[in-house]
């Protein structure tokens, strides 16, 4: 097989999905599955939907497009707000948006009117973590605005946290979340369909035993992909972390010095590199993956190997044991940020292993 590659192994993807809507729906939370970082793969999505997802997740109009023309027919959810010039295209595609500017609103109700659609939004609130929603006090005029617009249906009300801050979900915010769907309700005689908490995030807090309040929706990509909590990197209890992992081949096997020598300045990925302790003459392989195809430094070797540096098109590793040979095949875990360039470089093959 060729390499660079992501090993996409489908039953324990299955097994992640399964596990993972099941819980959930046991909570009362209902799941969106975000697939942006494998670009909507529809044998992925598949997997998901015979696992019971019942909904996607996507941040790109173009990747909700892609799906519809493979004949996906889940409900798309466009997860970031829509480009003012994208309005027509996200209502011609998605079920439902996230939006937290009152201008869109206002295209997106005009595009669904020339349609003859209605569209579903949900309005992002800001809880802390400093990226897209309407500040609280501001939420109730939006909801009253949004309610007027008669070609979109308010589907509910979000919040997104852990993805610029790191803030975390806890009791207060999803209690404050909560608090805000219920006035929404009181206040304009609506019942929301959602009230989204959030992501990956979420599962440490739920299963902590957090106060769930009013939070009967998330959306989850992270968690299905790679089973590992977003905040801590650490494993979620009952997902496997192994269902999509990366392969390169090494191109050089050879003993050097530990240390660089000659006059040094910057390289292209980094302003001042490190040189770290003289070791003496070590194993080292190149291998044949760097910074164009992945975030190298998301990779996790087996064994002892140990990663040594990258550039565009090199991974430098240390192989303590002297084993490595040309053409050898080297698998690697990978973390969220490796995983979504991995699949959005060209040069990277996809290979789906287990169902189907």
């Amino acid at each position: 097989m060729s390499s660079p590659r992501l090993e996409i192994h489908l039953d324990r993807l299955h097994h992640n999905a399964l596990s993972l809507n099941r819980r959930l729906a046991r909570q009362g939370i209902a799941l969106t599955g975000v697939s942006k970082a494998c670009l909507g793969m529809p044998a992925i999505i598949r997997t998901w939907a015979e696992a019971g997802i019942s909904s996607i997740g996507e941040s790109r109009v173009d990747t909700l497009e892609g799906l519809r023309s493979t004949g996906i027919a889940l409900p798309l959810v466009l997860i970031r707000s829509p480009l003012v010039s994208q309005v027509e295209r996200v209502v011609a595609t998605g079920a439902i948006s996230l939006n937290s500017e009152l201008a869109v609103l206002r295209l997106l109700a005009a595009a669904a009117a020339r349609q003859g659609r209605r569209h579903g939004v949900v309005l992002m609130v800001e809880l802390g973590d400093l990226r897209e929603g309407f500040l609280a006090e501001d939420l109730q005029e939006a909801a009253g605005q949004t309610l007027a617009l008669s070609s979109l249906d308010l589907v509910g009300i979000g919040a997104n946290l852990g993805c610029q801050h790191g803030v975390a979900p806890d009791d207060r915010n999803m209690a404050e979340l909560s608090g805000l769907a219920t006035a929404i309700e009181a206040h304009h005689g609506v019942s929301l369909k959602w009230v989204s908490g959030g992501n990956s995030c979420n599962l440490a807090w739920l299963a902590a035993g957090g106060s769930r309040g009013r939070i009967n929706h998330l959306r989850i990509g992270e968690a299905l992909l790679l089973g590992r909590d977003p905040l801590s990197r650490q494993p979620i209890p009952g997902l496997l972390t192994n269902a999509i992992g990366l392969v390169a081949e090494v191109i050089e096997a050879k003993r050097k010095p530990s240390q660089a020598w000659g006059r040094c300045g910057q390289t292209s990925f980094a302003a001042q590199p490190t040189q770290g302790s003289d070791r003496g003459v070590r194993s080292r392989a190149l291998l044949a993956v760097g910074e164009q195809d992945v975030d190298c430094t998301g990779l996790t070797p087996p064994g002892d190997l140990r990663i040594m540096g990258a550039s565009s098109d090199h991974l430098v590793i240390e192989d303590p044991a002297g084993a490595l040979v040309v053409g050898q095949d080297v698998p690697f875990e990978l973390n969220y940020s490796a995983l979504l360039r991995a699949m959005t470089s060209p040069f990277v093959q996809r290979t789906c292993l287990g169902l189907n």
